[in-house]
């Protein structure tokens, strides 16, 4: 306790010192926190896309030139307007589905366990402004789309109805009971309006498939089928294989298949990241090193007191490894608050749409990691402590 005392005083007279000492294991922490928040945020937004954005299979037309996404998940393209699933596929598609589920997972039941939802695109004018109208079978979408909610009215209940994203009814001002001309034969209600999902939903119109493909002569069509499956272990990559070498003409995509992709590209730039902290820690390393060196030789005189009135070398070694969980203390605390403001900053900037939270589990591998920092960079500067001579200290004054 005698000692703790003596090294308690020495950092409160000594504290610009033990300051810097403590900014540059602050500063190693904080990268290393603050890349960690940073990539952690990055995962989870990856697997709320899988979550949130419904199917796990999409299945579109072989030849396509526009982009389909789920939320931030590019899928690839789909043509609107020449190229279509024949709608006659979708029995097939639900027993391929249903088949390899079964068998993957060695189900007897007999019913559907696959969600299939049919889509078609086409974009039409409603009140002088462009917009997309998407055909659905309304009880389908629901279980893909599991995270709508009505902000107002009801959801889709007749074919005469239609549903509108939050943004598409703010910028085409259409209101709860409002009408929707389609075209010169074709015209539906609208029944509710979704609230804002950050998606592409917010700036669409939903109408009932066989009303759409009445009022556009395209019976018998969709533009795109996603297939949604809610078991563990569903074999997505079997069943789009499946469905692939079946129907002619369609491309099935496995989203984890994408989502795996970018997982790939996002650990790839974590390491990049991560080898930039080493760095950092380095330098850190080096910074509190150079810190603690000069510590030394400012208190030759009073290691050479204690040595001479009988102060043992493991002794002098215990004040600088009080001294050094102090720094590492200090910078582990600060390194927690820095890293995690530096993630709310940079995170959203890195990875666009990434929401940033505070993990507490990073917490004490902050404190670990900077008293851990402090301890390796006063090892030398103590060792180097206790070789100092009574007659040397004194040679000093």
């Amino acid at each position: 306790m005698k000692l703790l005392k003596i090294v308690t005083k020495d950092v409160i007279r000594r504290k610009k010192r033990v300051l810097y000492a403590t900014l540059g294991v602050a500063i190693g922490a904080m990268t290393v926190i603050g890349i960690l928040t940073i990539a952690r945020a990055g995962e989870t937004r990856i697997q709320d896309q899988l979550e949130k954005y419904g199917p796990n299979l999409i299945i579109m037309p072989a030849i396509s030139n526009l982009d389909m996404r789920l939320g931030d998940l590019s899928l690839g393209t789909l043509s609107v307007g020449d190229n279509y699933i024949p709608e006659q596929y979708l029995p097939e598609i639900r027993r391929i589905a249903d088949t390899e589920i079964k068998k993957a997972l060695n189900i007897t039941d007999t019913g559907n366990i696959a969600t299939v939802a049919p889509k078609l695109y086409t974009s039409t004018r409603v009140n002088g402004i462009s917009v997309m109208l998407v055909g659905v079978e309304p009880q389908e979408e629901i279980v893909i789309k599991a995270w709508w909610r009505i902000r107002s009215g009801d959801y889709l209940e007749r074919d005469d109805q239609a549903l509108i994203g939050d943004t598409a009814a703010q910028v085409l001002q259409l209101k709860v009971g409002d009408s929707i001309k389609l075209n010169d034969r074709e015209n539906v209600t609208v029944a509710g309006i979704l609230e804002s999902s950050g998606s592409a939903d917010d700036y669409q119109i939903f109408v009932p498939l066989s009303t759409l493909q009445a009022a556009f002569n395209k019976e018998g069509l969709v533009s795109s089928v996603d297939v949604r499956a809610l078991c563990t272990g569903c074999p997505v990559e079997v069943i789009a294989d499946a469905v692939n070498n079946s129907l002619p003409g369609i491309r099935a995509v496995a989203v984890k298949q994408v989502a795996a992709t970018e997982m790939g590209m996002l650990e790839r730039v974590n390491s990049f990241m991560l080898a930039l902290a080493g760095v950092t820690l380095a330098v850190g390393l080096f910074a509190v090193i150079n810190t603690m060196i000069a510590s030394v030789n400012e208190r030759i005189k009073d290691i050479g007191i204690m040595r001479a009135l009988g102060a043992s070398r493991n002794q002098i070694v215990k004040i600088f490894a009080y001294e050094a969980v102090i720094i590492g203390i200090l910078g582990g605390i600060s390194g927690y608050g820095l890293g995690t403001l530096l993630a709310y900053l940079a995170g959203p900037v890195i990875f666009e749409g990434t929401q940033i939270k505070l993990i507490a589990m990073f917490f004490p591998l902050s404190l670990s990691l900077a008293t851990a920092i402090a301890i390796v960079a006063t090892t030398y500067p103590a060792l180097r402590a206790t070789r100092i001579k009574v007659a040397d200290s004194f040679r000093s004054l």
